[in-house]
């Protein structure tokens, strides 16, 4: 995955994790779902949110870890609801491909 292209994701309540969209979307169509590929650098962490829709997330490498206190390694799905709430980060880093049929909101 080097060459890809990261962009720095700016959002209050995140720090450090960086993200390519593979689709974004689309208001012609009303299409809301995204795909991304994230990066989270040791000690990155995305901010609390709640899903209005599915959220699957497949760690590509290294370690995620969920506000309830799970963490996952290379090669595990996880799948959040409509309505759950969480926040995600790496005290390892890890790379992730996330797919939301909704937006999220924060919380």
């Amino acid at each position: 995955m080097t060459d890809i292209e990261w962009t720095k994701w700016v959002e209050p309540g995140r720090e450090g994790v960086e993200h390519h969209v593979l689709w974004a979307p689309n208001p012609e169509t009303g299409d809301e779902s995204v795909g991304l590929l994230l990066r989270f650098p040791p000690g990155a962490h995305g901010d609390f949110h709640e899903h209005l829709g599915w959220e699957l997330m497949l760690v590509l490498d290294g370690s995620l870890d969920h506000s309830d206190g799970h963490s996952f390694k290379k090669g595990a799905l996880v799948v959040e609801g409509p309505g759950s709430r969480h926040q995600m980060s790496s005290a390892a880093g890890c790379t992730v491909l996330a797919i939301r049929t909704r937006p999220a909101q924060a919380r």
